[in-house]
């Protein structure tokens, strides 16, 4: 028996979200440039929230805490805790950046890897945990902006010692 040949159709459509986000090219009278009053109410939002960050992630990292000493205290019922960790970090990764902490960010992304699926539950992961949580206190604590110079990279280095101690020690 012989098929019948298939004929495929191709449709390029052009990409016209740039015209539409800016109001170009438009006979719509819905389609229209950004309002610089809104902009500037929403930067300002923007401002006050990044002045209230730190206060907001102190809150945050207690939770964090809470969940490691979960851990020390019920080692058999780590991996549900692991896994709330790691949904925090998640949710901190995007923050850090965005109110000025990029080393929150750093820290987030790192702590949200060691409490993936696929890494132990061993006392020394619960102890790499609680470096990633203390580095973060420290950079909220001292609100350590941007990359943080010195310190900030005393303190990368210092959680990157504490993982390799942690990670060596069987």
């Amino acid at each position: 028996m012989s098929k019948k040949p298939v004929r495929v159709r191709y449709y390029r459509f052009k990409n016209r979200l740039k015209e539409k986000a800016a109001g170009i090219g438009s006979d719509s009278k819905e389609i229209q440039a950004i309002d610089p009053e809104a902009l500037a109410r929403a930067e300002a939002a923007l401002e006050q929230m990044a002045e209230d960050y730190p206060d907001w992630v102190k809150s945050i990292i207690d939770k964090l805490a809470a969940e490691h000493r979960r851990a020390v205290d019920t080692p058999h019922e780590r991996r549900p805790i692991f896994e709330r960790i790691r949904r925090i970090a998640h949710d901190m990764k995007g923050q850090g950046g965005t109110f000025g902490y990029p080393l929150i960010t750093d820290f987030a992304s790192s702590l949200h890897d060691f409490a993936g699926p696929n890494v132990g539950m061993t006392d020394n992961h619960v102890e790499i945990i609680k470096a990633h949580i203390d580095s973060m206190r420290v950079v909220i604590n001292e609100r350590i902006e941007g990359d943080g110079g010195q310190n900030g990279q005393m303190l990368k280095k210092g959680l990157q010692q504490a993982i390799e101690k942690y990670t060596r020690m069987k």
